[in-house]
């Protein structure tokens, strides 16, 4: 049993096959990231091609997205979080890390994915990379200032104890 690329632990003819073979249809925008992600391990790349919207098209290429996934060594997809997309939504969003290694060199692609369900199905719409964020240094609470929780008392009475 070959485990599918996406990470849900199910097997890929159980998974993600079915899907990007047209034999179903991805129920949700997570559904659809997944399989997006098995394409590119598996070298499906019309299929990254065919589930990204229409009006979104415009300059994608088709060779280079496909030398790409087959130079890559595909490491794994870590789905960080998703908004909205299930079955009733008509938009969603799915935050992910695709890990993976060219030349040698570990690599990974943290996006903001967007997905719009049309009539026939979840398309990949935008995707806009996350960048880290800086750490912001916690603002020190003083003995005798009000309590950060809110309660009206002073720190040192509340949660300061």
């Amino acid at each position: 049993m070959e485990q599918c690329p996406c990470g849900t632990g199910l097997a890929y003819a159980d998974c993600c096959q079915p899907v990007i073979k047209g034999e179903r249809r991805a129920e949700t925008a997570q559904a659809l990231m997944r399989s997006r992600y098995s394409a590119y391990v598996k070298v499906e790349t019309d299929y990254i091609f065919e589930t990204t919207h229409p009006k979104h098209r415009e300059g994608y290429d088709a060779e280079g997205t496909r030398q790409w996934a087959e130079s890559a060594e595909w490491l794994g997809l870590e789905i960080v979080s998703t908004r909205n997309g299930g079955a009733a939504d008509a938009t969603g969003e799915v935050e992910f890390i695709a890990r993976f290694s060219e030349n040698g060199e570990p690599k990974a692609h943290h996006e903001r994915a967007l997905f719009k369900r049309e009539p026939a199905g979840w398309l990949f719409t935008d995707g806009k990379a996350v960048s880290h964020q800086p750490i912001v240094k916690a603002l020190k609470i003083g003995r005798n200032d009000p309590c950060s929780c809110g309660s009206g008392q002073k720190y040192k009475k509340c949660c300061g104890k």
